[in-house]
């Protein structure tokens, strides 16, 4: 069965497809940026502040908790008002708890900040592809999907890397305080950029209704099993990153912030596999397109155990390579799979992906503790085993067409 097409929707290479691209991989930019900006920070902030690495990490993952839990708001939210000024707001207001960071001197409130912020950062992930599956062509939208999840991927090196540089110069407030100026020309960038919806149908705002949806995206097996898969794969992920900062951080590497920010250029090839990962689903079906992902990140994981710099770099290289090309896969599958309420749903992927971030350093801890490094990979292991099966059960399910038009 083909899906249908309009006219009015946006072609693959058309002006409207760059500006409308580029807009929403801006925006995509910003949230990521400041959401990982203090990842590279975690030993300063642990020295600074006096916690342990599992508080400092709270940094990162309480804001990736309440981006998450912000998630279920957005979605059905922008099925009912719209979607361009809702992103807006979340980029804005992002940039202005990101400037409220940069005078805090309190860790407590540093905390508060950091989960108000992520409630504001969960409008343009919970929309964007949303935005997308109203405005773009079928086969458009998997080709943007993975070029704005190279946006993802982009704000999170470019975040860490700012972290990590200005903070190891200047300071973490520092670090703050240049996001912040950075957020604000992106956040201009997007509001010119971006085309006004055509295609948008408003949906009266009911709680019921929305929470009838929601019921019904998590009744579907196959959907609820590539939330598991997306949640799982970056509940392992993302907190293989904030640990291999402490192993780094500590003899016999003893690298500063501003080194450990440039371990996430390891990200450039996850920018590579988010790009190509539309591209690749025109000849293979999306789910084995996820398990060749996770495939490859389970290689990753096992290559960081070697004890020199740069096996661990190679490692991370293919972690970020496989996990970005499952994660855009599974995000495009989402979109095309829900029956209705396509927000709603993608807004669903997206809670299970962020709460996976927010979890998975309380799962990791006890590995860590039990055997450093070499534990937080078994733990891994363990976790990507689940998500390779699923997605090969998901393959064996699914049966939807490679072309589209």
């Amino acid at each position: 069965m083909t899906a249908t097409t309009h006219s009015s929707d946006i072609e693959t290479g058309s002006p409207l497809f760059w500006r409308a691209t580029l807009a929403l991989c801006l925006g995509s930019y910003t949230i990521f940026a400041n959401l990982y900006l203090t990842q590279p920070l975690l030993p300063m902030l642990a020295q600074d502040f006096n916690v342990s690495a599992l508080e400092a990490g709270w940094s990162f993952t309480v804001s990736t908790l309440t981006l998450g839990l912000s998630l279920l708001v957005y979605g059905p939210l922008s099925d009912a008002i719209g979607r361009k000024w809702l992103m807006i707001l979340s980029i804005g207001g992002t940039s202005l708890i990101t400037l409220l960071l940069s005078q805090t001197q309190d860790y407590g409130t540093l905390l508060w900040l950091r989960g108000a912020q992520g409630f504001l950062m969960g409008g343009l992930p919970a929309i964007a592809i949303a935005y997308m599956g109203d405005e773009f062509s079928k086969k458009a939208l998997m080709v943007a999907v993975g070029i704005y999840i190279s946006g993802n991927t982009l704000g999170g090196i470019s975040g860490r890397l700012i972290g990590g540089f200005v903070g190891d110069w200047l300071g973490w407030s520092d670090a703050f305080l240049a996001m912040t100026l950075v957020s604000v020309v992106c956040l201009t960038a997007f509001a010119l950029l971006l085309p006004n919806s055509r295609q948008f149908k408003a949906k009266p705002l009911h709680p019921v209704a929305m929470g009838r949806d929601l019921l019904g995206h998590l009744r579907n097996p196959l959907l609820l099993t590539a939330y598991l898969i997306g949640g799982f794969n970056f509940f392992i992920f993302i907190n293989q990153y904030s640990y291999i900062t402490f192993v780094l951080a500590d003899t016999p590497y003893n690298l500063p912030a501003s080194l450990l920010g440039m371990l996430f250029l390891t990200y450039l090839t996850g920018t590579i596999g988010s790009a190509f990962s539309g591209k690749i689903a025109q000849y293979a079906p999306q789910p084995l397109v996820i398990a060749l992902g996770i495939g490859v990140l389970i290689l990753g994981s096992l290559v960081t155990l070697s004890s020199g710099l740069w096996a661990i770099i190679a490692g991370f290289l293919l972690n970020s390579f496989g996990f970005f090309l499952a994660h855009s896969s599974a995000s495009s599958w989402v979109s095309r799979a829900a029956p209705h309420a396509r927000a709603s749903a993608n807004s669903l992927y997206l809670v299970f992906y962020y709460l996976g971030a927010s979890c998975g350093g309380f799962y990791l801890d006890p590995f860590w503790q039990w055997a450093g490094w070499h534990g937080i990979v078994v733990g891994s292991l363990l976790v990507l085993s689940c998500t390779l099966l699923s997605a090969l059960w998901l393959y064996q399910q699914d049966k939807r067409p490679l072309q589209f038009s």
